[in-house]
């Protein structure tokens, strides 16, 4: 060490599960990224609104990612380890072996993903209770949760699954478990997905009458009985199993986990905010709202209606011709066709709705269709850059409506921390300033989610005092964006059109429903 008076420096690693791919980093004590791998895992969509993962898959791109990113790197120096991963729904037996989720009958495939919407029916009959539960979920349930994808598998997978399960994990606590042999739950999984209450715990009135009865025997053995808060240390740390196939040291500490968007939350919403004038210094952290821009909520819709216009692959030819991105070149084509106007004013008449494969928040509506109106006979590159534009604002009036239903309920946000992909885009970034009139607030390091990954591996590592210790040493503020109030009046209207637009899809749904 130079000098011979530097700490020696102490590194985490976090591993982070998406939909299409599994990320790992290694991070030191100050939120500093030092290494990153990632891996691609497979899925299966074997019907309409079926999409499956498997567990054993996954858990090979974990380690193939682990072990790349700790080498050359002194092991003895590793304290901890920090798993998220979307909330999909994983099915073992009693000896921890995987169980179909399928018609097909291939026990490779045992979890359902997050996105699937095989659950219909059963949702609808879940929200028809109005049991008290599902005040903890907003009100409804959306499909996307756990019970209903429960519920769907007892009705329809009777004897190859249903009958002989032991465990339903979800997937960020899957991992925790194949990493330590610990069954344990993170609270944040069970409170937002499974319908646990962090001061009361499980329901049992809600499970009998939804038809889930056998979950309450064994005092919830199959889906939870011990729950950690995420950071807590699970077990005697990493066991020399799991070790061996991650490339890390036994015995290190894992920490009980949490969904991949919290991650990112943990990443960037506990910076210290000194210095940059902004309202939510000295604030409680409930004054901040996390924005997690990765596929779930918007690269899918904007993907969708970029890639379906008549002008992508000229779009295509010309970024690549100029060695950029479609999107830095979108945003560059705005920036010639604005004139003397802001580049938001280019959607007076173009409005979007996004919510092409239904909503999830606030509305958990998931009949919810995608919506245009303002469209032309010409299709050129100036049509797709506006479409573009336009989709993008939708997104950012999706976090506004998200913002009020929120405040609405007694919250007060008064700053945005966004990480994840789409926080590299400065349109992006700029409209969910000007749509909300807040300021936005980026992390010095992108990969907030693995960085909040490892935050949980240091806590866990008893090398921080707290969750929000962890936070605020290893989070860093990279740059503040601020609204341009001076359009605010424009958006205002654009946003009472975008609430007409749902308004109106509910009514054309009821008079195609009508007699």
């Amino acid at each position: 060490m130079p000098g011979g008076d530097e700490e020696p420096r102490s590194y985490y690693v976090g591993v982070d599960v998406g939909t299409g791919s599994v990320r790992a980093a290694l991070v030191d004590q100050r939120g500093t990224l030092l290494a990153f791998a990632d891996q691609p895992i497979n899925q299966w969509g074997p019907q309409f609104n079926h999409h499956e993962q498997s567990s054993e898959d996954i858990w090979a791109a974990c380690c193939v990612a682990s072990k790349k990113v700790v080498q050359g790197v002194n092991l003895q120096q590793i304290r901890g380890l920090g798993f998220d991963a979307t909330c999909s729904l994983v099915v073992l037996d009693k000896e921890f072996r995987p169980l179909p989720v399928n018609h097909e009958g291939d026990s490779h495939r045992n979890i359902i993903m997050w996105l699937d919407h095989r659950a219909v029916s059963q949702v609808h009959r879940i929200n028809e209770t109005k049991h008290s539960v599902l005040q903890y979920v907003g009100g409804v349930m959306s499909v996307e949760m756990q019970a209903p994808k429960l519920l769907w598998l007892k009705e329809n997978l009777r004897e190859t699954c249903w009958d002989k399960a032991g465990h339903f994990f979800d997937l960020p606590d899957f991992l925790s478990w194949k990493a330590t042999g610990v069954t344990a739950r993170s609270l944040c999984s069970l409170v937002c997905k499974w319908t646990y209450s962090a001061e009361k715990g499980w329901d049992d009135s809600f499970w009998k009458m939804v038809g889930l009865e056998d979950l309450v025997t064994d005092n919830y053995s199959k889906i939870g009985n011990q729950v950690l808060p995420p950071g807590a240390s699970l077990g005697s740390g990493l066991t020399p199993e799991a070790a061996e196939d991650l490339g890390l040291p036994p015995g290190i500490a894992v920490a009980a986990s949490l969904i991949d968007a919290h991650a990112g939350g943990l990443g960037v919403i506990g910076a210290d905010v000194k210095g940059h004038g902004l309202a939510c210094e000295g604030q409680p952290v409930t004054s901040r709202l996390a924005v997690i821009c990765g596929t779930s909520s918007c690269h899918m819709g904007i993907d969708h209606m970029v890639q379906g216009h008549a002008a992508f692959p000229e779009l295509q030819a010309k970024a690549t011709a100029r060695r950029q991105s479609i999107y830095a070149y979108l945003n560059s084509h705005l920036d010639l066709i604005k004139k003397a106007q802001p580049v938001g004013f280019l959607t007076v008449d173009l409005h979007v709705w996004p919510d092409f494969h239904g909503n999830r928040s606030p509305l958990a509506d998931l009949t919810l269709k995608g919506m245009v109106t303002g469209l032309k006979l010409s299709q050129d590159l100036d049509d797709l850059a506006i479409l573009y534009l336009a989709t993008v604002q939708a997104i950012a009036f999706g976090t506004r409506l998200i913002i009020e239903a929120m405040e609405s309920a007694g919250h007060s946000i008064s700053t945005l921390f966004l990480c994840g992909g789409l926080s590299k885009n400065p349109l992006f970034v700029q409209m969910h300033a000007d749509v909300t009139g807040m300021p936005v607030v980026l992390s010095q390091e992108v990969e907030s989610v693995l960085v909040g990954a490892a935050i949980l591996g240091a806590c866990a590592s008893g090398d921080f005092a707290s969750v929000q210790e962890a936070m605020a040493k290893m989070s860093k503020v990279g740059k503040v964006v601020f609204p341009r109030h001076e359009d605010k009046r424009y958006y205002d209207k654009k946003y009472q059109v975008f609430l007409k637009l749902v308004e109106h899809q509910k009514e054309y749904a009821a008079i195609m429903k009508g007699d």
